[in-house]
């Protein structure tokens, strides 16, 4: 299955609208997701990590947020950034946002970034668990974009998902009812079924596509996340 198909990364964007109630349920490892005290800790751990590693980056000046979904790093950008701009393909998430950072001064912008051209420049552009679902075919139109966006010593900072490096034999995500090669079939709570690009770096192997594509990157990782900054050569 070619993983850059259009009618794939269509798929991709109808899951993630019909998701927007459940998504924090992720997040916030209720639900179908509790995995229980200890798991939960160690998450909230591992996230105070990247936070901490996204506030030594200072996202400051003029910040772009690329597939900002329901907020969660919103809320951190809006507290340094001067203006911020938010961009996602999914009007039900961004209205989420929005409620969840409560500022009138954070523009939101409706747009598929796969077809989005930016209309100004960024000291910072920030996007989380979004790598992942750019198709490997496109990695380089992608961080052409981010190029685009920025201003000359303008920097970028990521996090996404990272295999898990101490697998449990007896769980698994409950919504991928089917692994393929950088791809899920994924399953609502409702029961729908979507294709999801799900393409899993590792942080060595991230470092190098980046810096193939003209950049400089220091990305690092903890069990469950990959993360880390990107500016120019």
């Amino acid at each position: 299955m070619d993983v850059s198909d259009d009618d794939l990364l269509a798929e991709q964007r109808s899951y993630y609208r019909a998701r927007t109630p459940e998504y924090d349920e992720w997040w916030q490892r209720r639900g179908r997701y509790d995995r229980g005290e200890e798991q939960l800790l160690e998450w909230q751990r591992q996230v105070a990590v990247v936070d901490d590693a996204l506030t030594s980056f200072g996202a400051k000046g003029l910040v772009l947020e690329l597939a900002g979904g329901t907020g969660w790093w919103t809320e951190r950008l809006a507290r340094t950034a001067d203006r911020l701009t938010v961009v996602d393909s999914s009007p039900e998430v961004l209205a989420l946002n929005q409620e969840r950072v409560g500022r009138s001064d954070v523009n939101y912008v409706v747009e598929d970034l796969f077809d989005w051209q930016a209309d100004s420049k960024y000291d910072a552009v920030f996007f989380s668990f979004w790598l992942s679902h750019v198709p490997r075919a496109r990695l380089g139109e992608f961080w052409s974009l981010v190029d685009s966006c920025l201003t000359p010593s303008g920097r970028a900072f990521l996090i996404d998902n990272r295999n898990d490096q101490v697998p449990s034999t007896t769980t698994k995500d409950p919504f991928v009812v089917q692994y393929d090669t950088d791809l899920h079939l994924r399953r609502l709570s409702g029961g729908s079924r979507y294709r999801v690009v799900s393409v899993m770096y590792e942080p060595g192997e991230l470092q190098s596509l980046i810096e193939a594509e003209g950049w400089t990157t220091e990305i690092q990782a903890t069990r469950w996340f990959i993360f880390g900054s990107a500016g120019r050569l």
